[in-house]
Order: structure tokens, then sequence, then C-alpha cells
């Protein structure tokens, strides 16, 4: 069948009087690519305009440390995916299975080794293994040998060893115990029932600690409003492939929305199947990727898709909570009732970061009786309160924390407000940091010790309740590093090692009718959980507040990740710079995201220069006080009276200088809300994207 359809790859394109367009369209390759000028000259490469190809070898990272660890042999209680050889076979490479979890990301993982050098992951597909791998945790394989890491640990700045840090901070625990000083074990969520255990016990030993989690990108409302039906700070888990009808109301569930890994399920019920496939709606205002793989995406502000979220709620439930008349009313009314029509095929997520929004997607699922919505093997992957994270930040600055132990955070980078954060640091006694580098926190504690990469540690996660999976050593640590749950084993004075404790926890509470080596083959182990069972919750009253929503004026800022840097945690990896965005396909680099109609008005503009590489306008961002200078995409699909800008750019501490690339947008991440409102003006200048938009190669780069 015909189609009049035409496809374009800028938005350049559409101007038809544009010659660069029609130059590049006539000489697509403009230039040869010098290679030969610079490959193995490293002064000539740094100098020199490269492909980026060759760029990313010279910022690549040194193996040196690996190659030691390596000759070593490998990790003894360590079991390979297939066989384990009884040495090391040049050429041969061995798999084992193990699990990623760095707080943002998780996945059940093969690691491939050659010659004990980890060179490669891949999923694992062995029964079970639910989660599987996106393009940071493929790239998270680069970062074990990241030169810039922390060798050695730190005391007061200075190089020291981990028996000296470990007598400082036993003896400043000791000194809060006696005095009734507060203790704070300060982490990312570990979801890790062993360490539970562990700090459980270090709890037990002193008896004025506590545990704050606190997630950089938080998920607190969902928590709290699934919490208060269902009793469990966990999130709904969602299987895509068993609905026919799916309702997105801001919910990028095929980026990072609640951890991610969405995909194939979605992949399934996308299958024609006798003719028949699952329709997909999406509501949201940044263009996402599951808007662009919608059957029906409307554009949407905050405000519209709170009451478009209480019009489906009354359509499907039955309710009369009156709202406010949408534009696009008509088209919402056909989705309400087309979700409803689909009954137990139907299911509905939502992105907005309110309780009063979460609790109607747990009543909308309810009453469908969705399938694809599940509370027995709930999510895991997020635990942290706001309220609790800004009580520690009041009690630091009141000077009633005397210990403060982190692992996993870096919240001078990440909290909005992180001048009050770092205020109150000085104001503790005794602050020590487990970290991969010598980071923005890590900078400024009293002890600074060098945390194992997660292909370097021991550990277990329970991602979804019931999907128990371990993590085990690919490789010896590269460097003087130490496991948290080490160190806090060693403070309650047991002489038991971590590997040790977990084999014993599994044993008693994990394992059923298997065995260790059998669990530690696999990677994964299952068993099963009862469902939870929801309270009476004032529905009804969380629509009405919900309802009576109304813009705050100025443009709203939608604060996103990106899939190829995420929180931020890698920015120095350059895989996972060069990873193009697959909406924008802008690499090295966050930007603002501008509809046409708003970037007129605020005369921003984006243009393609001879070579076919775009170049945009720079605007200024305010939110609170807080302001921010990035650079401007005009982005199709972008809802009228929003902008969109990435957090996890614009690191700078034990950062590359080739990757210190981007703007830090945590400062307008106040209150933690994604949803901000910002005044937005055209500053000075001029930026030139890393952007493949008119032809195959952007020469220059």
């Amino acid at each position: 069948m015909s189609s009049n359809k035409k496809y374009w790859k800028s938005v350049e394109e559409l101007n038809e009087n544009s010659s660069v367009v029609e130059a590049l369209r006539n000489n697509e390759f403009v230039e040869e690519i010098p290679t030969d000028e610079f490959l193995g000259n490293e002064e000539a490469l740094s100098s020199s305009s490269t492909t980026r190809r060759d760029f990313l070898k010279y910022v690549g990272f040194s193996t040196a440390a690996a190659t030691l660890a390596a000759c070593e042999g490998p990790v003894v209680k360590s079991i390979p995916y297939v066989v384990q050889p009884e040495q090391i076979v040049p050429g041969v490479a061995d798999y084992y299975a193990t699990t990623i979890a760095d707080g943002f990301d998780f996945a059940h993982v093969l690691v491939k080794t050659r010659e004990g050098r980890p060179i490669k992951i891949e999923n694992n597909t062995i029964a079970g293994a639910k989660h599987a791998a996106n393009a940071r945790v493929h790239a998270s394989v680069l970062s074990l040998y990241d030169n810039l890491r922390l060798k050695e640990p730190k005391l007061a700045g200075k190089d020291t060893d981990w028996k000296s840090v470990s007598a400082k901070v036993k003896a400043g625990l000791e000194e809060a115990k006696q005095t009734g000083g507060q203790i704070v074990l300060l982490t990312n969520t570990l979801a890790s029932p062993s360490t539970d255990k562990i700090v459980a016990d270090f709890i037990t030993a002193y008896p004025t600690a506590k545990h704050v989690t606190y997630d950089a990108v938080s998920s607190s409302a969902s928590l709290d409003a699934f919490e208060a039906v269902y009793g469990e700070r966990a999130l709904p888990e969602y299987d895509f492939s068993k609905a026919d009808v799916i309702v997105s109301v801001g919910a990028d569930f095929l980026g990072d929305w609640n951890g991610g890994g969405y995909g194939a399920s979605y992949a399934k019920g996308r299958v024609p199947k006798n003719g028949k496939m699952s329709k997909h709606y999406q509501l949201e205002s940044n263009m996402t990727l599951s808007g662009a793989a919608a059957d029906n995406r409307l554009p949407m502000t905050l405000v519209d898709q709170k009451l478009a979220l209480v019009k489906i709620y009354n359509t499907v439930t039955g309710s009369s909570v009156a709202a406010p008349k949408l534009t696009n009313e008509a088209v919402i009314e056909k989705m309400a009732l087309a979700l409803k029509k689909a009954g137990s095929k139907g299911v509905l997520v939502s992105g907005i970061e309110e309780k009063e929004a979460q609790l109607l997607v747990l009543a909308i699922n309810a009453a469908l009786t969705s399938q694809a919505f599940d509370v027995t093997a709930v999510k895991q992957v997020k635990s942290a309160s706001d309220a609790v994270v800004e009580g520690l930040i009041k009690d630091m600055n009141e000077g009633k924390v005397h210990t403060l132990i982190m692992s996993g955070v870096n919240p001078v980078y990440s909290l909005a407000d992180s001048a009050k954060f770092v205020t109150g640091l000085q104001k503790v006694t005794n602050s020590v940091a487990f970290s991969l580098k010598e980071d923005e926190t890590a900078k400024l504690v009293k002890a600074a010790v060098p945390a194992a990469h997660n292909l370097e540690s021991w550990g277990d996660v329970e991602i979804n309740k019931g999907n128990y999976s371990l993590i085990q050593p690919a490789i010896r640590p590269l460097f003087a590093s130490v496991q948290l749950q080490d160190a806090l084993l060693q403070w309650v004075g047991s002489s038991v090692s971590y590997y040790d404790y977990i084999k014993a926890y599994w044993s008693t509470e994990v394992l059923s009718m298997t065995s260790w080596n059998k669990a530690l083959h696999d990677g994964v182990y299952n068993k099963n959980v009862s469902a939870l069972t929801a309270r009476e919750v004032d529905f009804a009253g969380a629509a009405s507040k919900l309802a009576s929503s109304k813009g705050k004026g100025g443009l709203e800022l939608h604060l996103y990740t990106k899939t190829g840097m995420g929180d931020g945690q890698q920015a120095n990896n350059p895989w996972l710079q060069e990873f193009p965005d697959p909406i924008t396909r802008v690499s090295w680099d966050n930007y603002l995201t501008v509809s046409k109609s708003d970037a007129e008005a605020l005369g921003l503009v984006n243009h393609n220069v001879a070579n076919g590489a775009l170049n945009g306008s720079y605007a200024t961002v305010e939110v609170g006080g807080a302001k921010v200078t990035a650079p401007v995409v005009i982005q199709p699909g972008q809802a009228k009276g929003t902008v969109g800008l990435a957090l996890g750019y614009g690191r700078t501490a034990a950062i590359k200088s080739e990757m210190q690339v981007g703007v830090n947008a945590y400062p307008l991440y106040k209150g933690f809300n994604p949803v901000q409102s910002a005044t937005v003006t055209l500053a000075e200048g001029e930026h030139e994207f890393a952007c493949v938009q008119l032809q195959k190669t952007l020469m220059g780069q």
C-alpha cells in the first residue's frame, strides 16, 4: 500500500530554502577523515580534530592494576557460570553470574572474563533472572578500570591504611555510644537482605545509630502512596505483556521510570497476534522513548496530566470528582473508556511524583483488577524518604550528629541545596565516606575509604520480593578497597568476613532444597511470596486534591535522567558520554529541550552549519534563586509551556577534564520534585552539539 508520508531527519529539513540541507543531500560525505595524521601520536591526537572513536581511545582508562590483579589468579570462592577450569586458559573466556546493584541500576548479568580480567557484561538468561542490563550496566565494566578511582584510604586528605581509618572510626563510635551522640549510616538503596541484617546488628551494638537511605533521584511520593495502601515501602511491579491497553501519564517506562527494565515485556505485547497487539496511550511533557513508541501521544503540561488522571479515575471507578475541562477532553474520555473496557487486560502507570497521583494509579489498577499490575513480587529498587533525608540535614546543622558513615552516595553533588549539607557536615565530629572515587563528598569528609567496585565485591540483592540474587567478584580488588559490610562487621566486633556471613545467612534464611554452590552458579534464587492486602484509603479525597491543581506561572521545568548517563554516577565513563540520546541524538551534553512555539517566543534558535552540525542558543533557567545556563535543543513533541533538562551532568571532582561536560541540574531539583516552575531567558553565546543531524558523520569531532 502506497503512502504519502514524508520522513525527515531534522527540523532543518522542514525549511524548504535551506542551502545546508541541499548541499549535504548532494554531497553526503563532506571530507575525508585524516586518521593517518594523529593515530599513535598522543600530542597530535589531543590537539587535532579527530573522530570520536579515536578520541575515546585517548581518554580511555589504564589497565595496569587489572593486569597485576589478574596475574594472581581467579577469586577462589567465585564460581563461573560454566564449568570452573582448574586454571586460566589463555584465550578461553570464563563467565561468572552476578548482579549489578549501584542504587540506581539493578540487573542480573554474566561477566565475561579473559585471563582473569572482566571485559564484557552480558544478560543472565537463566530462569528466574528477570532484570536485563541497560546501557549503563553494560558500560560499568569500563568503570572498573577507571584510573581516577580512590586507591588508598585517606585521613584528613592524606594517604593512610585501612587499619588506621578503622581504629579512628571505631573510637568515634564508642565515644558517640558513651555520650549519646547520634550515629547515622547514610547509604543508597541497597535492597540487600544480608546487609539489612548487618545494619540491624550494628544498631544493636550502637543504640544511638540509625540507617538513612538517600536516592539521588527520588521516588519518595510513589513509595509513600504504596506504603499507605499496602503497608510496605516498595513499588508495584508491572508486566506489560499482559496488557491489551496501556495508559501512561508521565511515565517513561521504556526509560528509567521505577528502575526501568520494562522493555522486554512491553515488546511482547507489541507483536501482533491474530491481528491484534497492545494499544499504548502516552500523556507526557518531554518527548521520551515511551512517547516515541506510543500509538497515541498527547503532549501535556503536568497540570493537565493531573486533571486527565482524575478524569480517567472517574471513568474507571465510577466516581464523580469534579475537575476542570481539558482542551483534549474527548481524547481523554476515549482513552479512559478504552482502558475500562479492557478491564483486567488494561493497566495505567504514572510518573507524577505526588502521593495523590500515585494513590489514583493504585486505585485505577485495583478497579481494573489489572493482570499487568503486581503487588506480590513488588519492586525494592527504591526506598528513600525525602522527609527523613531532610530531617538528617537538619540534625547535622543543629550539631546532633556525632558520626556520619556514608556509602554509595554523593549528596554534595546531587542535593539541590547541597550548601546546607556541607555546612552540616562541618559540624559532624566523625565523618567517613566509602566511595569509588574521591568525589565531591569524599573530598570533604575526615576519612575516605576506597569502595570495592561491583565486579570486585560479594553481596546479595532482592530486587523484587522473593527474587534473590548474589553478587560475586570476577577479579581480585585492584586497589586497597574495603566493603562497607566488612567494615560494619569489624566495628561490631565480629571476626567473620562478609563472604562467610552471606553464606551462613543464605543457608539459614534464604535457601531451601538447593545448595549454596548451585545458587552461586545460577546467580539467582526465587521463593514464593504472598500478595499484599490493600487497606482502606481516601482515594476520592486524593482525586479532589489533584483536581484542584493549578499552574504556578512561568514554564514547567521537567527534570529527567538520560538513557546513557542516569543519575551521573558514571560521568567519567567515555562510553556513556559518547552514547547518543535516542531522541535528540546528542551526546557529550545535557541541554534544555524546548517546544518550537516557546523557542520562538523566547528568541531561542537551532540551526545547522555547513558540515551538518547542530548549533544552538544558550538559555538561563532559574528556579527559586538557583540558576543554570544550558544550551537549547528545540525538540519536536515537547509540550508547549514546558522545558526539559537532564540530571547527572556537570560533575568536576575525580573526572577527567575531557568529560567535565554539561551542567549540573541538581540545584534545580528543589524538594526532590522533578517538576519545577521556572523562568527561562535567552543567554549569550552559541553552542555546538556533538549531534548527527543531517549526515552520518559529524566533521570536526
